[in-house]
C-alpha cells in the first residue's frame, strides 16, 4: 500500500534448504536483494529472515513508497545458508529469484482545474452542441483515483448544463437584451468522489446575432368593436445588419373577402343602404325576395350571406329571371343607371384565370333588355367572357348600328365579389368596379350582328331565343335606376367598406416616403429608402372599423418585404409573415319597448270613429349598450353598465294575436304621407303591418305613435290583443315583444241590441274572466264609461230584490217550522201540513262578483249585516239540507263557504 513498507508476497518467501536438518548447513541465514533491471529499485527493499529452520521471509521497503513517485519495482532476491558454522564459512547461495511489487494508490488527491477562468463567447438565439469545455486533474496514480468521474454545475437557474467531458452548451437559446453575460461556476469529483479543491469560474458571453428581418411582429392582433383605428404593428421594425439597401417596399395585406361582400359593411338592406347614402329615389328591383307579387324569382336558389342581402345563384342553362313587362316598362329609356353585386364561378369556385386566359368560352349574359322608348325599341346586354366585361348597346334596334364597350379587368375572373355600377347617357358609358371608374378598353362598330326584334324583354342570368349565353355565378342587389346617373360620391358609399387598412398620420411621414392603398382598403403598400423612417411609416399602419357592431370573426393578415441593394447577388430576402386579426364579439344593444300598459280600455264609440283609437300613444324605445365595467381598481368586478346610444332601426311589426283582421269589420291605420315623407315602406296585411327602412328611433316612435285601430260600426268584438316588436341590423338584433289587449266598453243599449244580445250574455255569464282585465285598464274619462256601471247596478239591484225574497220567504219558513215542532209537543199541529223545503234552490247572482270588483255598491246594506243562517230541518230524517246563503260581510268582500 501507499505510505506503507510492508511488502504482500504471493505467494510467500520461503527458502528450502537439501541440508536440513542439519544445523547451520540446512538452516538460511539470510536473503540477499538485488538491483533490479533499471538498478535501483533493489535498494529501497530489504529481505530479512524470519524462521531460520523453515526458510520464511519477509520483505519490505525501507521508508513508505509513494504510487506517484513510482508505481512498480522489480528486483531479484537470492537466499544462503549458515555454511558449515557460526561464522558462517562456506555458505551456500540458491538461485535468483524475481520479484515483482505493485504499490496500490490511495485517493490522497483532489482534481484540480487546469485553469480557475474559462470564457467563451456565441452567438444569441441558437442551441450549441459545445460551448466551452472544462478540465480538471487529479494526481493520484491509479486510474481508480485520477480519473475525473463527472463535472457538475453548482450555480442555480443557469440555461447550461455540462456532461462527464466537462462540455458546456445551453439548454435554451440565449437573448442577449435579457442578458448579456451569464457568469456561473463548475466542480469536478474523481472517481473515489473527492471534489475538487477549488471550483472553476465560467464566463459566456451572448452576442447579438444579426437575422435580417422584421422584429417585433405579433402573430395575432385583437380588435374591440367601437374602438375605431388602432395601429397593427406598434413595436414592428425592419433589421438589415447593416446591409446596404437603397429601396425597400413593404405590402400589407388584409383578408376580408370571406367576410360578407368582401369586407364589413351596414348590415342593412340594398334598399336602405341607397337611402343612407342619398341614392336618386326610383330604382327598379330586377331580383326582390320572391312573393306573390314578385314571383319571377322564385324558381331562382338562394345562398345564405352574412350580411343578410339575399343572393341568387345562376348555373348558366336552367336558372333564368324573366322580368315581367310591367316591371321593364318601368326602366325604359337610354339614361339609366345598372348596379348589381357579382361573384363569378358561384361559392365553391376557385379562380378561372387560366382557362379563361387560355380558351376561348361563350360569352356569359347577366342581363339582357329590350326596352320600349317613346317610337323604337332600344337594346343593351351586360357580358362577362373570360376576364373581360362587355356592354352591347343598340340605341334604336331598326335603324342604328350597334356599339360594344369592352373593359378588361382582374375583378371579372378572380371568384370574389365586386360591386358594379354601369352609368350609361349614351353615347358616354361610366363603369364603377368597386367605386372605381374604368374607361372602356376597346369601342367598336359591330353591324354583322342581326337586329333584335322590336319586342319589349328583360332577363336576367341569360338572352332570350333558348336563353343561350348563360351566366355562371352569384348575383345580389341587382338594380336599374332610369334617369340622371348616380354620382360618384354615391357610388363610393354604396360599395364603401366600413373596415379596412388605413395610415395614422401622413403627415409624421418622412420624406422619400410613399403609401398606397387600394380602394377597397385590403392593400396598403409603403415605399421609401431609409430605414428609421421606414420603420416609423410601419408603425402608423392601422386598422379601422366604423360600424358599432363589427362583424366579429377572424381577418388573415401578410406582410411581404421587398429589399433592393447596391450588391444585387447579396441583397437580403425576407419571409413573408403572417397573422391574423380577431375582431371581438360586439356588445349587443338592447333595444327596449315601453310606454304602453298590457290593457288599453276605451269605449266602443271611439274605435268606431273615422280616425280610430292610437294603439301607442306613449311609446317609448330605447337602445342601450351593456358592458363590463371596472367598479374597483384592484379587481375586475363582472358588473354590468348600461349607456343609452343613439340608433338607426330598420323595421318595426305590429301583428294582431289570435285570429287575423277582418277586413269588413277592422282594420290598421298608418298615416302613409308620414312614412313617403321619410322614405319608410309599408307592408299592411291582415296578419301584420311591418314598416322597414333604416330610420332613426325617434322617426319609428312618431311613426309608430301614429298607429290606429278602428272598428267598423256594430262590430260584436269585446277584446283584441296585439304585438309590436322592433329589429336593428336588418333582423341581426331584436326588441322585446310588447303586448297591448284592447278591451270595448259597451253600453246598456249596445248590450240590449238584438244583434248583440248573444255576446252580451256571453260577457255577464262569465264575469270572473272580464273582470279581471278589467282591473288593468286605464280610463281616461270616468264620465264616458260611466254607462257602465249604471248598467249593471239595476241589473244587480233586479237580482238582489229577488235573493230578498228568497231569504223572506226562507226564515218565514224556519219560523213555520219551529211553530210546527212546537204544536207536535202540544198535539196541536199535524205533520200533513209540513213544508216541503227539499226543491229549494238559491240562485247566486254572477253579477255579484263584477259589482264587487267595478266598485259598484247596491242599497243592500241592511241585509248584508245579516248572518248566515244554515236551518236543519228536524222532522225530515231523509231530507238532511243545508241552506248556505252567500251574502258580502260588513268588509264588503264575498265570503264562499
Amino acid at each position: 500500500m501507499e505510505n506503507d513498507n510492508t511488502v504482500l508476497l504471493n505467494p510467500p518467501l520461503f527458502a528450502l534448504d537439501k541440508d536440513a536438518p542439519l544445523h547451520y548447513a540446512g538452516e538460511i541465514c539470510g536473503f540477499r536483494v538485488h538491483n533490479g533491471p533499471t538498478g535501483s529499485s533493489s535498494v529501497q527493499f530489504e529481505a530479512v529472515v524470519l524462521d531460520r529452520s523453515t526458510g520464511e521471509g519477509l520483505i519490505r521497503s525501507k521508508e513508505p513508497l509513494d504510487c506517484e513517485s513510482q508505481r512498480e519495482h522489480s528486483f531479484t532476491i537470492q537466499a544462503y545458508d549458515c555454511g558449515e558454522g557460526p561464522d558462517g564459512a562456506n555458505s551456500k547461495k540458491s538461485h535468483k529469484a524475481t520479484v515483482h511489487v505493485r504499490v496500490n494508490d490511495v485517493n490522497e488527491f483532489s482534481p484540480v482545474f487546469v485553469e480557475r477562468r474559462y470564457e467563451a463567447s456565441v452567438p444569441e438565439g441558437r442551441l450549441f452542441d459545445r460551448i466551452v469545455r472544462v478540465e480538471a486533474l487529479d494526481a493520484d496514480c491509479s486510474p481508480q483515483y485520477s480519473q475525473i468521474c463527472f463535472y457538475d454545475i453548482i450555480t442555480p437557474n443557469v440555461p447550461f448544463v455540462i456532461d462527464n467531458d466537462g462540455n458546456i452548451k445551453n439548454t435554451e437559446p440565449l437573448d442577449s437584451k435579457r442578458q448579456r453575460v451569464h457568469t456561473f461556476w463548475v466542480t469536478a469529483f474523481d472517481c473515489g468522489k473527492n471534489r475538487a479543491q477549488a471550483d472553476a469560474q465560467v464566463v459566456v458571453t451572448v452576442k447579438p446575432s444579426c437575422k435580417p428581418g422584421w422584429i417585433g411582429w405579433s402573430k395575432r392582433v385583437e380588435y374591440t368593436p367601437g374602438s375605431g383605428s388602432i395601429p397593427l404593428f406598434p413595436s414592428l421594425h425592419l433589421e438589415t445588419c447593416e446591409e446596404t439597401v437603397w429601396n425597400i417596399q413593404a405590402t400589407v395585406e388584409l383578408q376580408t373577402g370571406h367576410i360578407g361582400k368582401g369586407c364589413d359593411r351596414d348590415s342593412y338592406s340594398d334598399r336602405s343602404v341607397r337611402r343612407l347614402c342619398g341614392a336618386v329615389r326610383g330604382e327598379v328591383d330586377l331580383l326582390p325576395p320572391p312573393s306573390p307579387a314578385a314571383n319571377w324569382t322564385s324558381a331562382l336558389p338562394t345562398l345564405p350571406s352574412s350580411d343578410s342581402s339575399l343572393v341568387f345563384s345562376f348555373n348558366g342553362s336552367t336558372h333564368v329571371a324573366v322580368v315581367p313587362n310591367s316591371v321593364a316598362t318601368a326602366v325604359s329609356g337610354d339614361h339609366f343607371t345598372l348596379q348589381l353585386w357579382m361573384r363569378r364561378g358561384g361559392i365553391n369556385t376557385q379562380p378561372p384565370t387560366n382557362q379563361a386566359r387560355g380558351n376561348r368560352r361563350e360569352e356569359e349574359t347577366i342581363v339582357c333588355s329590350t326596352v320600349k322608348n317613346d317610337d323604337s325599341f332600344s337594346h343593351y346586354s351586360l357580358s362577362v367572357h373570360g376576364c373581360r366585361l362587355s356592354l352591347f348597346y343598340w340605341p334604336d334596334v331598326s335603324a342604328a348600328r350597334p356599339v360594344k364597350f369592352l373593359w378588361k379587368l382582374e375583378q371579372v375572373c378572380d371568384s370574389e365579389w365586386h360591386h358594379l355600377s354601369l352609368s350609361v347617357q349614351f353615347p358616354s358609358v361610366t363603369l364603377y368596379v368597386d367605386g372605381v371608374t374604368f374607361d372602356p378598353a376597346l369601342i367598336h362598330d359591330n353591324g354583322a350582328i342581326p337586329n333584335p326584334a322590336p319586342r319589349q324583354r328583360l332577363v336576367i342570368g341569360a338572352c332570350w331565343g333558348k336563353y343561350v349565353g348563360g351566366y355562371r355565378g352569384l348575383l345580389s342587389g341587382v338594380t336599374v335606376r332610369p334617369g340622371s346617373v348616380e354620382p360618384h360620391s354615391v357610388v363610393e358609399c354604396l360599395y364603401a367598406c366600413r373596415e379596412g387598412l388605413d395610415f395614422g398620420d401622413l403627415e409624421t411621414l418622412g420624406s422619400g416616403m410613399k403609401v398606397h392603398v387600394n380602394p377597397s382598403q385590403s392593400v396598403l403598400v409603403l415605399e421609401g429608402d431609409d430605414i428609421e423612417s421606414f420603420n416609423r411609416a410601419v408603425q402608423q399602419v392601422t386598422y379601422r372599423n366604423s360600424l358599432r357592431f363589427a362583424t366579429p370573426g377572424v381577418r388573415p393578415l401578410k406582410l411581404t418585404t421587398s429589399l433592393r441593394c447596391f450588391n444585387e447577388e447579396s441583397c437580403l430576402t425576407l419571409r413573408q409573415l403572417e397573422g391574423y386579426l380577431v375582431v371581438l364579439q360586439p356588445d349587443a344593444p338592447q333595444i327596449s319597448l315601453s310606454g304602453v300598459g298590457p290593457h288599453l280600455a276605451r269605449p266602443a264609440p271611439e274605435f268606431e270613429g273615422p280616425r280610430g283609437v292610437p294603439l301607442f300613444p306613449e311609446l317609448r324605445i330605447v337602445c342601450s349598450l351593456s358592458h363590463a365595467v371596472n367598479t374597483a381598481s384592484y379587481s375586475w368586478v363582472g358588473s354590468l353598465m348600461s349607456d343609452a346610444v343613439a340608433h338607426t332601426l330598420d323595421g318595426c311589426e305590429v301583428q294582431p294575436l289570435g285570429e287575423e283582421l277582418n277586413p269588413e269589420r277592422e282594420e290598421l291605420l298608418v298615416d302613409m304621407d308620414a312614412l313617403r315623407e321619410r322614405g319608410l315602406e309599408i307592408i299592411n296585411t291582415t296578419a301584420y303591418i311591418a314598416i322597414t327602412g333604416a330610420e332613426s328611433i325617434s322617426v319609428y316612435e312618431d311613426v309608430l305613435r301614429s298607429v290606429r285601430y278602428r272598428l267598423a260600426k256594430g262590430s260584436a268584438r269585446f277584446e283584441r290583443r296585439f304585438r309590436l316588436s322592433c329589429s336593428e341590423m336588418n333582423g341581426r338584433y331584436t326588441s322585446n315583444e310588447l303586448t297591448l289587449e284592447v278591451n270595448f266598453l259597451h253600453s246598456l243599449d249596445s248590450l240590449y241590441h238584438p244583434s248583440h244580445l248573444l255576446a252580451s250574455q256571453q260577457q255577464f255569464l262569465h264575469p270572473s274572466h272580464h273582470s279581471g282585465e278589467l282591473s288593468g285598464h286605464t280610463l281616461p274619462n270616468p264620465h264616458r264609461n260611466s254607462v257602465v256601471p249604471g248598467a249593471a247596478t239595476v241589473i244587480i239591484m233586479v237580482c238582489v230584490g229577488f235573493l230578498v225574497v228568497m231569504v223572506i220567504l226562507g226564515v218565514f219558513r224556519i219560523r213555520s217550522i219551529h211553530r210546527r215542532g212546537e204544536g207536535a209537543r202540544g198535539g196541536s199541529k199535524e205533520d200533513s201540513g209540513q213544508w216541503d223545503d227539499s226543491a229549494l234552490t238559491i240562485i247566486v247572482n254572477p253579477m255579484e262578483s263584477y259589482e264587487s270588483r267595478m266598485g259598484i255598491s247596491a242599497d243592500t246594506e241592511g241585509e248584508g249585516e245579516e248572518d248566515e243562517e244554515v236551518v236543519e230541518s228536524p222532522d225530515d230524517a231523509n231530507d238532511d239540507q243545508r241552506i248556505i246563503i252567500k251574502k258580502e260581510g260588513r268588509d264588503g268582500n264575498p265570503r264562499r263557504y
